[in-house]
């Protein structure tokens, strides 16, 4: 169907809609469109995967008509791009970027950061190009380009930024000096003053040279109506320092006493201190990330044609031997083929000693190599290695934004006319009152200056940088604000058993053929059938095999059964290893698979064209600290519960040995989210912890997922936090960073307001000098910084709670 002609105050925008498979769907998606205010037409295509809508601008966004697609449920193909934004000052500087950005055709989202000079963009797939955002910041009034890999040149850049500010701030502190001196004599009772013709050549050039980065920053923002801290700085300066300027130019030595140079010099010297301080805390902030993005390395050796050669590490392609001397960083995910060493993952994983690497182990990029040559065959490269997928994961969880900071983003976008109504409305006042002008003025010029919302803009971001910055170094991946906001509350962990509570690394402990089989027969067929698997149980029966020294022979067919078994062909044989349910099972066995259990053992059942040949009993250890995670959340108030596909007896030992009264056995995957929801609508808060393939769905359904990242990728895609350390310790410890982190945000955001509440009034009154009002303005936005920084001192065990 063609689109219809949209009426004048509308506009057109296609939708990529995927999911649609019939008319039906394609009516679910436009009932969903047309219902909202603003759309006029909502015409959708199916076999096109396409929905073409025309809607008011002024109503709603493109945002909007994407939740509406996804509330119907259906997906949105969307792309992201991610702008390093210069000149950013305050919080009202982000939202006239979010604007710029929200207002190109195509843009879903944009989040701004002012913490991380950064704005995160969601896009249609056939939406604005880099260089028409790049364009669009620009016109706003801030240079921006696409954020590439941390470089040298770039790391060489921002050091020279440091030390340009370190020494134009030195200069303002110089010529500062004798004039906060004179002050502070006449406080003392001593009246000496400098001559007037010498305190305008100390205060000129740090007025009109080092000042010029804010009168910058205000004319740009001046020129898009907008308002900004660097127009309240300017104001302010430039109303006590032209003032001043004109007592000297008429009044000549004899305004000597009288003058007010040092509170604009002192004012900017104090603002350019505090955002020298800024900039320094938001670097230390996002640390944590930039350690990351460095430890890939640029190159790598890798063997072609028998020969070893050093590549880009861009040009290793999957299947490579790559070769990691001793001491050198491991360039892309993948299996030790020849040799062994000791690896430091610890930025990765947040483990501090070195792990024993051998051929057939996985390596992770980033990795340290200790003494020993491997050669690796290269599985992961690029954006695919776990390296660049912790990096993401810690770029978008500081990307969010807070509910909370919404609330600000609103209030800010009026701060500034108000502070400047605030100050007409003070200059008025104490004229009218009868005072002098040149005290009316120096009212005005410390509301201007006192009033700055640095630390509002600030509050929100340098909190979350920091605090998952941090929970990031332990090993803990938040994946968005989101899901600290799932955390809170949460007063019930559900965890799955295998490769969670215990090592997930099972060992065949006893073999039991049926009458007539041989016990290597058996194992040898158990073996071959899984020599496709996954699964922990099925590594571990080749294993067995293999350490017996058994010919194994690769399957003709394989397909897993999941939350049953495996099936596959065998030398033509079809062989079943897994539950009862699948494999079958003979009174003649039941006795012993009944013994296996009672003692801890998890049954594998084995049939060989239908008729049962045996089983095969495993044994997994728990994890050196399941114990101590189960009891530090029963400290914490929570109930545990474990969820697992393994039979009752098994399920209900492991619960006894980790201190978990509620246990729910064989349970299929599909079923784990049930019982996840359930509790779920009960009214309890859910976090499910699991590491495989069919904890997943579980994962998804609870209010808070996280997942081993030892476990499969569709756990860690499924979850909102992931542990790059398999410790169920860990779990305890992202609740308690979650809730740190949120309360440092809420800490902030209180102080920030509270410092503009009884400020502005104080300044009002006339009861803050202009020089008073800048120190004090400067203090507020290096304090929430600072408060924010003490997060990086968080680790699993801070404050005696793992």
């Amino acid at each position: 169907m063609a689109l219809a002609a949209p009426e004048a105050a509308t506009v057109s925008l296609g939708l990529p809609v995927t999911g649609m498979t019939c008319a039906g769907c394609a009516r679910r998606v436009e009932v969903a469109l047309r219902a909202l205010d603003g759309v006029a037409v909502a015409d959708i295509n199916p076999a096109l995967e396409r929905a073409d809508v025309a809607y008011d601008p002024r109503v709603l966004g493109p945002a909007r008509l994407v939740e509406a697609v996804q509330a119907a449920g259906f997906g949105v193909r969307e792309r992201s791009v991610r702008l390093q934004v210069s000149g950013m000052s305050c919080v009202s500087c982000a939202a006239r970027v979010e604007r710029a950005l929200l207002a190109v055709p195509g843009v879903v989202a944009a989040d701004v950061n002012v913490a991380l000079d950064r704005a995160d963009v969601r896009l249609l797939p056939e939406g604005p190009t880099v260089a028409a955002l790049v364009q669009a910041a620009a016109g706003a009034g801030f240079p921006a380009e696409a954020e590439a890999a941390p470089t040298t040149d770039a790391a060489a850049s921002e050091a020279a930024t440091a030390r340009r500010d370190l020494v134009e701030l030195a200069v303002a502190a110089v010529l500062t000096l004798p004039l906060v001196a004179q002050m502070v004599l006449m406080t003392l009772g001593v009246g000496w003053h400098l001559p007037a013709w010498a305190e305008l050549a100390l205060a000129a050039p740090v007025q009109l040279w080092i000042g010029r980065r804010f009168y910058k920053a205000a004319w740009r923002a001046t020129l898009h109506r907008s308002g900004n801290m660097d127009q309240l700085v300017v104001l302010g300066t430039s109303a006590a320092f032209l003032y001043s300027l004109w007592l000297v130019l008429s009044e000549g030595a004899a305004a000597s006493g009288h003058l007010y140079f040092e509170a604009s010099a002192v004012i900017i010297t104090l603002v350019l201190l505090g955002k020298v301080l800024e900039a320094r805390a938001k670097r230390s902030a996002s640390a944590a990330l930039r350690e990351l993005m460095a430890l890939r390395p640029s190159r790598a050796r890798v063997l072609r044609a028998g020969t070893e050669v050093e590549v880009a590490t861009t040009d290793v392609v999957l299947g490579d031997m790559v070769v990691v001397r001793p001491g050198e960083r491991v360039a892309v995910d993948g299996t030790i083929v020849r040799g062994e060493s000791e690896l430091d993952e610890s930025l990765l994983t947040g483990e501090s000693l070195p792990v024993l690497r051998r051929p057939g182990d996985r390596v992770v990029a980033g990795a340290v190599n200790g003494p020993g040559l491997l050669r690796v065959r290269a599985e992961r490269i690029g954006a695919d290695t776990t390296l660049a997928k912790v990096a993401a994961l810690v770029a978008q969880a500081q990307a969010g934004k807070a509910p909370v900071q919404r609330l600000v983003d609103r209030i800010s976008a009026v701060f500034v006319p108000t502070v400047l109504a605030i100050a007409a409305v003070t200059l008025a006042g104490w004229l009218l009152a009868g005072a002098g002008f040149e005290h009316a003025l120096i009212a005005a010029v410390s509301v201007l200056v006192i009033a700055c919302p640095c630390a509002l803009g600030l509050a929100t971001p340098a909190a979350l940088v920091a605090g998952t910055g941090a929970a990031a170094k332990a090993g803990i991946l938040i994946r968005d604000i989101e899901t600290l906001e799932r955390a809170r509350g949460v007063d019930m962990v559900v965890f799955d058993k295998t490769g969670t509570l215990t090592r997930g690394e099972p060992r065949v402990q006893r073999l039991v053929p049926a009458a007539g089989v041989d016990e290597g027969a058996l194992l040898s067929l158990a073996a071959s059938a899984q020599l496709g698997s996954e699964h922990p149980l099925g590594r571990a029966v080749v294993q067995a095999a293999r350490d017996r020294g058994l010919a194994l022979v690769e399957p003709d067919r394989f397909e897993a059964k999941v939350g049953l078994g495996v099936e596959a062909l065998v030398d033509g044989r079809l062989v079943r290893v897994g539950r009862a349910a699948l494999a079958g099972e003979t009174p003649a066995l039941l006795d012993a698979a009944a013994n296996g259990e009672a003692s801890g053992l998890t049954i594998a059942w084995v049939s060989v064209d239908g008729a049962v040949s045996g089983l095969i009993g495993l044994a997994d250890e728990l994890r050196e600290d399941a114990v101590a995670a189960v009891a530090a959340l029963r400290a914490r108030g929570l109930g545990s519960l474990l969820l697992t596909g393994d039979n009752q007896r098994v399920a209900a030992r492991v619960a006894e040995a980790v201190g978990i009264a509620e246990v729910a056995a064989e349970v299929r995957p599909e079923d784990k989210a049930a019982r996840v929801q359930a509790l779920v609508a009960d009214g309890r808060r859910v976090a499910m912890v699991g590491d495989g393939v069919n904890d997943a769905p579980a994962l998804a359904a609870a209010d808070l997922g996280i997942a081993m990242g030892s476990g499969a990728d569709v756990a860690l895609e499924s979850a909102g936090v992931t542990l790059m350390r398999a410790r169920p310790s860990l779990v305890a410890a992202t609740l308690d960073v979650a809730e740190r982190t949120r309360r440092k945000i809420r800490q902030n955001l209180f102080w920030a307001f509270a410092y503009n509440t009884i400020g502005i009034p104080i300044a009002a009154f006339g009861l803050l000098s202009p020089a008073v009002a800048g120190a004090a303005m400067a203090a507020s936005s290096v304090s929430v910084v600072t408060n924010a920084l003490l997060l990086k001192r968080w680790t699993p065990d801070a404050g005696g709670r793992p």
